[in-house]
């Protein structure tokens, strides 16, 4: 199953509930059609770069969050057309980070040894005209 990042913004309530519920039932949907979720992270309430319009109503604040998950193509697609039809999305977006976690996981540098230059010799030669 490939790797996928989703990043959302949601429209802010004074109750953390609403925002609750709405990555309560992303991840559930994900899980409950054979996925996993790996990491959801809230990344905090801040003020939108523009006012968005989403579902006939403007939004200047948001609560954004992001979930990497692992799912067939299918629920992802499944997935976007609850976030298209919730009107707590204001927007959100689906990268795909890799075939498998593998793929995301990048391996430790090799040493490289670096040769310092050698100091020039006190014998070079001049040319003159």
């Amino acid at each position: 199953m490939p790797l996928y990042q989703m990043f959302c913004i949601a429209s802010h309530f004074r109750e953390y509930k609403h925002i609750k519920d709405l990555v309560t039932m992303s991840a559930m949907h994900v899980m409950n059609e054979g996925g996993v979720v790996r990491n959801i992270q809230f990344n905090g309430t801040q003020t939108l770069p523009e006012r968005m319009r989403r579902h006939k109503q403007y939004y200047t604040v948001g609560d954004y969050w992001t979930m990497h998950f692992d799912t067939s193509p299918r629920t992802l697609r499944t997935l976007a057309g609850m976030m298209r039809r919730d009107h707590r999305v204001i927007r959100w977006t689906m990268l795909k980070l890799g075939e498998k976690a593998e793929d995301v996981v990048t391996s430790p540098e090799q040493t490289v040894e670096r040769h310092l230059p050698t100091a020039p010799s006190k014998t070079s030669t001049h040319w003159s005209s």
